[in-house]
């Protein structure tokens, strides 16, 4: 039982005497604190414990009969209720037990002898309705709390240096700052030392960001449609990625996220609802070959070069990985590799597709969903040439048909992989006409899966997967995929010290529709963090409204997130799923501004989508508002506001990436009059964000 006292000098209006002080002190422990009375002639002490029992002891100068309390009708303290208090005991005598860390607030009635003890309300600033509004004079800032005086301390947005006194400094927000202070100790900083809990993450579309190799742009008999390009290869690959590593690395990046650079179906199919667009699997999403590279991305040597340039940046790699789906069946790869069959004889098929049946094009009253009407789907010998029905489900020959739950049905008619089958299956059956560097040995389709995908891994050194569709495969296979890989980037840094980062294990985030800031079962299952889905839709545009509305937000992620070293997610603004913030909330440059103070101050790992940074626009999408959101880099675009804009992400990356406490620390609310501020912590960093209004 701790022994704390609390000692009481009051005008005392009841009892058997009488005194006239006017001072009232708490001591606790070597700590002595003034009471004040307050307007309702209450007398208020406050006092910090930590969880534990105490016995208080609340007495007057004197320790008196007339200011000596214990308690009358109860053995212990309760908390928020009036207790009786004899204020004429011989010994004063108030138990309580602390359950859980906090300010406690002790409130003594002596008119009618009452004791009463609540944790101290927080003080919170409502901006519901009332936000800091920014003024041409500076603002005087306290920051007691976070820097001591004399410290010199440095504003990371404006380069502003001032010195601590009083307690006190005196700023400005800068220009194109929309209100926002990142207050620093002004002195040379390090990077903070990587953790995937504070990762910035650049996912990168790569067919639509750089042409680093125009001589891979038409592999395959992979042509452009002469109209708008929605769903055409634009020539992006990984030879551009690593020609654009400085520019990401400007970012403050410190992890890739790319689409799959595996090979691809080779043809297209019809895109949108309408199939008013040529749709190949430029996206990565339409897996044929997990062995192969897809010859539009490059070659294994450029891969190597790509991946070899980024570790030595400090950057980590981070690959899309589907395992729910295959591609679809095309005329090119019908044709290549001999399976499925047309309703055309041999004559018909050159006179009606050409002779590279990839090259039909629509005529007058067909879409390009009309190539299906060539196709005979029900074959079924035909059909068995493809994959094979040990490894799929689709609505094709007599493969079985997909099912109606997460793991057997089949997204947007895509053939479903039996990731969840135990029978042992060789080689899909026209691998054995194409060129592929699958082993023909057997195992489950799931065995084959994360065998080629580990030995990626294995080879290249990937540090991490961006799991697509993660809810429509079964648990139990993102658990084997994790243990998989992990040993396989083990041995890969074994056997590449000079180029190994540190010794990080294997890192998996996923997508997993709707998930927000909750700890569910993927997490007991080989994720190390799920994407965020709330912060694009309900977090992120409360910031263009004002910044400070974002504190609960905060508050909320920084207690789940940092509190639990086996918790995390990705926050972002954009997707090539959902929206671009740009196009869908931003009004304006300056609202672009807000977003990305919204997001890089964000406790938690964080994602940039290719563009943000520079406001990329919205692009051509027929009947299918996704493909907007995937848009070509417009690196000839970026000056004036865009220029200034992706100066401000560059400045907010680098804050970021120098400061672990950002994404790692406790989120501290420092409610002060005239503008908004909190503190995070994290060890022995710590910074002050400042808003002062726009």
């Amino acid at each position: 039982m701790k022994k704390t006292t609390i000692a009481l000098s009051i005008a005392l209006l009841a009892g058997c005497s009488q005194t006239s002080q006017d001072t009232i002190y708490l001591t606790a422990a070597d700590d002595q604190v003034a009471f004040e009375q307050n307007s309702d002639g209450l007398w208020v002490a406050e006092q910090y414990f930590d969880k534990g029992q105490y016995n208080l002891s609340i007495t007057g100068k004197n320790a008196t009969c007339g200011d000596t309390y214990a308690l009358a009708e109860l053995s212990r303290a309760k908390f928020n209720t009036p207790m009786a208090v004899d204020n004429c005991a011989e010994q004063s005598d108030v138990p309580l037990r602390i359950y859980k860390a906090n300010t406690y607030q002790f409130e003594l009635d002596a008119q009618n002898q009452q004791l009463t003890v609540k944790v101290k309300p927080k003080q919170k600033t409502n901006f519901a309705d009332t936000c800091p509004v920014a003024t041409d004079a500076l603002t005087t800032i306290d920051v007691a709390q976070t820097f001591t005086d004399g410290t010199r301390v440095r504003d990371a947005l404006s380069g502003q240096e001032v010195t601590v006194e009083n307690g006190k400094v005196v700023m400005q927000a800068a220009v194109n700052s929309q209100g926002l202070l990142l207050l620093e100790e002004a002195k040379e900083y390090q990077d903070a030392t990587f953790s995937w809990d504070n990762a910035t993450v650049y996912f990168v579309m790569t067919d639509r960001f750089y042409n680093g190799n125009p001589g891979n742009d038409n592999s395959y008999g992979r042509t452009q449609d002469g109209e708008q390009e929605i769903g055409t290869f634009h020539g992006g690959d990984l030879a551009g990625l690593t020609k654009k590593l400085d520019y990401i690395e400007s970012l403050g990046v410190n992890a890739i996220w790319i689409t799959s650079p595996l090979e691809q179906i080779h043809g297209w199919v019809g895109g949108g609802n309408n199939g008013d667009f040529k749709h190949y699997g430029y996206h990565g999403y339409y897996h044929q070959d997990w062995t192969k590279l897809d010859a539009n991305m490059g070659t294994e040597d450029e891969l190597r070069e790509f991946v070899d340039t980024a570790h030595q940046k400090g950057i980590r790699i981070v690959w899309d990985v589907v395992m729910n789906h295959t591609g679809y069946a095309t005329l090119a790869d019908m044709q290549e590799f001999g399976f499925g069959k047309l309703y055309l004889d041999d004559q018909e098929a050159k006179e009606i597709l050409g002779e590279k049946w990839t090259d039909w094009t629509p005529k007058s009253g067909q879409s390009w969903h009309s190539f299906n009407d060539y196709i005979k789907y029900n074959e079924a010998e035909a059909w068995d040439k493809w994959w094979g029905t040990d490894w799929l489900r689709t609505d094709i020959g007599n493969y079985d048909a997909p099912g109606y739950n997460d793991i057997t049905m089949s997204l947007n008619f895509l053939p479903d992989l039996k990731t969840e089958s135990e029978k042992k299956t060789g080689l899909p059956n026209f691998y054995v006409n194409k060129d592929t560097n699958a082993t023909d040995v057997q195992r489950t389709p799931r065995e084959h899966l994360i065998t080629w995908l580990s030995d990626w891994v294995r080879e290249y050194g990937i540090d991490g997967f961006r799991i697509d569709t993660a809810k429509h495969v079964e648990m139990e296979a993102w658990q084997e995929l994790k243990d998989s890989t992990t040993e396989a980037l083990a041995e890969w840094k074994q056997n590449n010290p000079e180029k190994a980062l540190d010794d990080l294990p294997f890192w998996m985030t996923g997508e997993v529709w709707a998930h927000g800031v909750i700890k569910s079962d993927y997490f007991n299952n080989g994720f190390d963090s799920i994407i965020n889905f709330e912060f694009q839709t309900d977090v992120a545009p409360k910031a263009l409204d004002c910044f400070a509305k974002l504190d609960q937000d905060f508050n909320r992620y920084a207690k789940a997130i940092n509190s639990d070293d086996s918790f995390n997610v990705l926050s972002y603004l954009s997707s090539h799923d959902t929206a671009l913030f740009w196009a869908s909330r931003s009004k304006s440059f300056d609202d672009q501004h807000k977003a990305a103070n919204a997001l890089m101050m964000s406790p938690g790992a964080v994602q940039i989508y290719y563009g943000d940074e520079i406001a990329r626009d919205f692009g051509p999408t027929g009947s299918d508002t996704h493909q907007g959101t995937r848009s070509p880099m417009p690196w000839d675009q970026i000056e004036g506001e865009r220029a200034v804009l992706l100066e401000h992400w560059q400045a907010l990356g680098d804050f970021r990436k120098r400061h672990p406490a950002v994404a790692k620390g406790q989120h501290i609310t420092r409610n002060q009059s005239g503008y908004y501020a909190f503190e995070r912590q994290y060890e022995d960093d710590k910074v002050l964000v400042v808003y002062t209004g726009n």
